[in-house]
C-alpha cells in the first residue's frame, strides 16, 4: 500500500485515471476578487422557482462561512514546515477561501432577508467544527481534505452538467461557477500539505487516517446538510414526504448531483489516491472564460 509522497515523484505529473498523480509543477492558483449579488435583491427560491433545488444549494451555502474558516486554520497550523511552493499555494489557498466566505455570507444574508434564521444555520456547523478543532492538528487537517474533497468533486458536476444551474438567477449562477473553478483549482494544497506533515507516518497509517476521517466527515456532514434542508422546508412550509420524495429524486436522478460524483468520492478511498489523479484544469479554463465576459460589468 502506498500514498503519493512516499516514494520519488515522477517529473511530469500523470494524470491518468487508475495511475498516480501530483499537483501539476505548472498549477496557477489564482485568487479571483469579484462580487456577486450586489445591484439588487435576490428571490427566495432563486433556482429555477424550485423550492427543494434551491434548499440543496442554501443548505450547503450555511456551511461555508465556518467551514472555510476551519480549512484556512487547519491549513495554515502547517504552513511554516512547508516547502516554499507549497506555501505559496497555501497562500493563494487562504486568499481564495477568505473571498469565498464573504460571497456566501452576503448570499446567506440575502437568504435571511427572506425570513430564514440563517444565523441558526450556520451556528449548527460552528457547533460541529468546534468539536473536530478539539483534536490534534493532523487530524483536523484530515477532516479539512476529506471535506475539500467533498467541494472539489460537487463543483466539477455543477460545472460539466448544466442542468444543477439551470433557471438560476445570473448572479447566483455566476457566483457559484466562480466558487467551483476556485475549488477545482486548489483542490491539492491542503491534501499536499497532509501529505508532508504526514510523511513521517507508515503509507499504511496515512491511509487509514485519512480515510477513516473521511467516513466520520461524511456522516457528520450529511446529518449537517439534511438538518438544513429540513429547517429550509420547514420554514417555507414544505411539509410531508413529498418534498423529500423530490429531494431524493433531484439528488439521486435528475439532474442527480449525489449519484453523479459517487464514482470520484469512492476514489478518494484508494491507495495512492491524489485530486489531480484526474486533471480538469480545461474546465477551469473554459468557465472562466464565460464568468469573465459576464461579470466584468458589474465587478465592485
Amino acid at each position: 500500500m502506498t500514498e503519493p509522497g512516499s516514494t520519488s515523484a515522477p517529473a511530469t505529473a500523470p494524470m491518468t485515471r487508475g495511475m498516480a498523480a501530483r499537483t501539476p509543477d505548472d498549477l496557477a492558483i489564482t485568487p479571483r476578487d469579484i462580487s456577486f449579488g450586489r445591484h439588487g435583491p435576490r428571490r427566495r427560491w432563486w433556482l429555477a422557482d424550485d423550492p427543494v433545488a434551491t434548499a440543496v444549494f442554501d443548505a450547503l451555502s450555511v456551511t461555508f462561512p465556518h467551514g472555510e474558516r476551519f480549512f484556512i486554520d487547519s491549513v495554515r497550523a502547517f504552513r511554516s514546515q512547508m516547502p516554499d511552493p507549497l506555501k505559496a499555494q497555501i497562500d493563494a489557498f487562504v486568499a481564495q477561501e477568505f473571498m469565498h466566505t464573504r460571497e456566501h455570507r452576503f448570499f446567506n444574508n440575502q437568504t435571511a432577508s427572506h425570513g430564514i434564521d440563517v444565523r441558526a444555520l450556520e451556528e449548527r456547523t460552528r457547533a460541529v467544527l468546534d468539536v473536530a478543532r478539539t483534536r490534534p492538528p493532523l487530524q483536523q487537517l484530515g477532516v479539512t481534505i476529506a471535506l475539500e474533497h467533498f467541494t472539489a468533486i460537487l463543483a466539477h458536476a455543477i460545472l460539466t452538467d448544466p442542468r444543477h444551474l439551470d433557471g438560476a438567477t445570473e448572479e447566483a449562477r455566476a457566483m457559484w461557477r466562480w466558487h467551483a473553478i476556485e475549488e477545482i483549482e486548489h483542490k491539492a494544497v491542503a491534501f499536499d500539505t497532509f501529505l508532508k506533515a504526514s510523511s513521517h507516518l507508515p503509507a499504511w497509517r496515512r491511509w487509514l487516517l485519512r480515510t477513516s476521517t473521511m467516513l466520520l466527515a461524511t456522516g457528520v456532514l450529511i446529518g449537517t446538510i439534511t438538518r438544513n434542508i429540513a429547517d429550509l422546508f420547514a420554514r417555507d412550509g414544505l411539509t410531508g414526504p413529498r418534498p423529500w420524495a423530490r429531494l431524493i429524486a433531484y439528488l439521486f436522478v435528475r439532474p442527480g448531483l449525489l449519484r453523479q460524483v459517487a464514482g470520484a468520492y469512492l476514489s478518494y478511498f484508494r491507495p495512492g489516491f491524489h485530486p489531480w489523479i484526474h486533471d480538469d484544469r480545461p474546465l477551469i479554463d473554459a468557465v472562466e472564460q464565460t464568468l469573465v465576459l459576464r461579470e466584468s460589468p458589474s465587478l465592485s
